[in-house]
């Protein structure tokens, strides 16, 4: 199945913007309280590569999509679902789990990561699958 181009882009840009939103809301206010008394492993609000995360997001979003795109099943919100939970596990177990490991945060910080880090998945997942349609068989160049 060839992948929609447009609706691969509009899609990846909406799934983008929803992930700074998200991750505005996790960070800023879900676990804000968290940060404040760990505050002494984070960089200060200076010293933040802000460019560099909104890279990071952007990539992530585009490859989130694409991957998506490429195993399109036409299967509706469900399938967004069971794709946010496979990359949400894929992507949050790592993050949440692995920093847990090696950095002297609190179990509750990995515990919020991983938790909001699947309910964002999850929700990313929905919005692919709201947005994303395959190239049309005519489009296409075949039958």
């Amino acid at each position: 199945m060839q992948v929609n181009k447009i609706r691969w882009l509009l899609a990846a840009v909406v799934v983008f913007v929803v992930m700074l939103a998200l991750d505005w809301l996790t960070h800023n206010v879900l676990l804000s309280a968290e940060y404040e008394r760990t505050a002494h492993l984070w960089r200060s609000a200076a010293e933040v590569k802000t460019g560099l995360m909104l890279i990071v997001q952007a990539v992530t979003a585009f490859l989130l999509v694409y991957i998506f795109a490429k195993g399109y099943e036409g299967r509706g919100w469900l399938e967004g679902v069971r794709f946010g939970v496979i990359i949400g596990l894929f992507m949050t177990i790592p993050r949440a789990y692995g920093t847990y490991a090696v950095m002297p945060i609190p179990y509750s910080l990995a515990l919020g990561w991983f938790l909001y880090g699947m309910v964002t998945f999850v929700l990313l997942g929905l919005v692919a699958a709201a947005l994303y349609r395959p190239a049309s068989r005519t489009s296409a160049g075949g039958a």
